[in-house]
């Protein structure tokens, strides 16, 4: 059995985050591709994707985009956002996913080898920490190649391994070309195939700030 065989992988993938830093290196997430990556690169036990959703619009750009991950291999974590009023009277809407995604983490670490974070947010360090202390190898994925960077110093130096997704374009990255092929179906999504037009606008969630949006 070769050594990748053995390596349990599993991801988290910050939705809002990931989008944003894609965004900011110019080139849209293959999600796809992604999945493939990791599969390659041991035993990939779970793919999770955490998003807020705004409820109540007659249509979200993301839910296709959500639709697609459910039926192709990923685990959908999303709940609703809560809107408020911030001290200068501008509406908000807040989207944090971080205590879904570190729950989930720190259930799953007993049973992998190798934690994948899709994130830049400083409010991780702790989480990755702890995973560490469970023998679990962290890599953290986003990019010092924007200006600011989009990923925290202390995430950056807590991490096992940091690497820039600007590295990976080639390998996540959607060729702008591409079109849906009508074998590319989920297993249970009768019907439903890839669709790169969900990618391109892949979210209406692009933060401003950590998990903070305005109109």
């Amino acid at each position: 059995m070769s050594p990748s065989a053995t390596n349990k992988i599993a991801l988290f993938i910050d939705g809002a985050n990931l989008y944003a830093t894609a965004k900011t290196l110019g080139f849209d997430i293959d999600y796809k591709r992604l999945l493939k990556e990791f599969q390659s690169r041991g035993t990939l036990l779970r793919a999770f994707y955490y998003t807020a959703i705004i409820e109540d619009q007659e249509y979200s750009s993301i839910r296709p985009l959500i639709d697609w991950l459910d039926y192709n291999g990923y685990t959908v974590v999303t709940k609703a956002t809560k809107e408020f009023i911030d001290a200068s009277g501008r509406r908000k809407v807040k989207g944090n996913m971080d205590i879904e995604l570190a729950v989930d983490a720190m259930e799953l670490a007993e049973h992998i080898d190798q934690m994948v974070l899709f994130s830049g947010d400083g409010d991780f360090r702790s989480l990755v920490e702890a995973v560490q202390r469970r023998g679990v190898r962290v890599t953290v994925i986003s990019t010092i190649a924007s200006q600011p960077p989009m990923i925290a110093d202390e995430l950056r130096r807590q991490a096992d391994v940091f690497t820039d997704l600007v590295e990976l374009q080639s390998k996540l990255g959607r060729d702008p070309s591409e079109r849906p092929a009508p074998r590319d179906r989920g297993e249970r999504g009768e019907g439903r195939h890839h669709a790169p037009q969900f990618l391109q606008r892949a979210t209406t969630m692009a933060p401003r700030g950590d998990d903070d949006f305005e109109e």
